[in-house]
């Protein structure tokens, strides 16, 4: 976008996001991303939005990889708004065969489920494993004004959540997805959309990720060293009787909804978590364990609330395809 004479203008088409611009001379000279390509440098004219690649550092590895198909979607909500949703399909996909599906849930929660590369969640890298991606643009991500944005706070198991299911809804109506092979997954805000979901999905998922999420609201309230975003999005403390948000907030806790799990669950955590500690992903695996369902924990004592070196993104990789390809194929 650029500003002339008041009036905002669309410099670039396509679909992909610009992560840096810097000017030089008469050109922008920008970091250029998607689902389907890491960061790359392009030379962009402001006048025509015509880009130019400058950088190739990743061509000889993905000359030899095929990726999948993304797809946008508009999907009805609940209360009758239209979302964005992404499919991603596996490379070489046979729409007469039947797949897996997997719904992601953003983290953040305000980070939007834009054209981005990630090096873990990496939705091309799901797709090679043969599962169909969803991953829907609920309540509480950017982009969509500003009203969508704050419906989130102080409502975290509400219409966000609804949104996520309407999303894997209708996308599961599609011939080539098999409905009784769904999946969740998620990090973060992620992590607590995959624990509540495992108390309200009504059977509707055979697998579940959670990695970093919150899962006992009361306790991460007194963990976190984020204290200014647990009183801005849960609306304050859990011993606030009279504070109405907060009260709505605490009672849609995961933790309180475990009985009705059935699905089992792989937990991720980091050790060095501070933002969200790593006894909230014990409590969840323990829950689980003693419910009877089967339960993995993955535990980096190495990691924060991202998984950052090289040897534990295998790790993490392994484990992660490990666990949905035992229940979803």
């Amino acid at each position: 976008m650029t500003l002339e004479n008041g009036e905002i203008r669309k410099i670039t088409e396509g679909t992909h996001n610009y992560v840096s611009v810097a000017y030089a001379g008469d050109k922008l000279i920008a970091g250029k991303q998607s689902m389907s390509h890491p960061t790359e440098l392009f030379s962009v004219d402001p006048a025509t939005g015509e880009a130019t690649q400058i950088t190739t550092v990743n061509d000889n590895i993905f000359n030899q990889l095929t990726m999948g198909k993304v797809e946008e979607r508009w999907v009805k909500t609940t209360d009758g708004k239209d979302m964005l949703v992404w499919v991603i399909f596996p490379p070489h996909f046979d729409e007469s065969k039947q797949y897996p599906a997997l719904l992601y849930c953003e983290g953040g929660p305000q980070s939007t489920v834009s054209q981005f590369w990630s090096y873990r969640w990496n939705f091309q890298m799901m797709a090679a494993n043969d599962y169909i991606v969803v991953a829907p643009n609920r309540r509480g991500l950017p982009g969509f004004g500003q009203e969508w944005l704050e419906e989130i706070s102080g409502d975290y198991g509400g219409q966000c959540m609804e949104d996520y299911l309407s999303a894997i809804d209708e996308v599961s109506k599609e011939p080539y997805i098999d409905e009784n092979r769904l999946g969740a997954v998620g990090a973060s805000f992620g992590g607590f959309s995959v624990y509540w979901l495992a108390g309200h999905h009504d059977g509707r998922f055979k697998a579940l990720i959670a990695h970093d999420g919150m899962f006992n609201l009361d306790a991460q309230y007194l963990e976190t060293e984020e204290m200014w975003f647990v009183n801005w999005d849960l609306g304050g403390a859990f011993w606030e009787k009279d504070n109405a948000v907060a009260q709505k907030s605490y009672a849609q806790s995961p933790h309180l909804f475990v009985d009705k799990w059935t699905a089992p669950i792989l937990v991720i955590h980091g050790g060095l978590d501070y933002r969200i500690c790593f006894t909230q992903g014990m409590q969840a695996y323990n829950a689980a364990v003693l419910r009877g369902i089967d339960a993995e924990f993955l535990y980096f004592p190495d990691e924060n609330h991202w998984v950052l070196q090289p040897q534990n993104g295998v790790l993490w990789q392994r484990r992660f395809y490990n666990w949905l390809d035992k229940y979803l194929k």
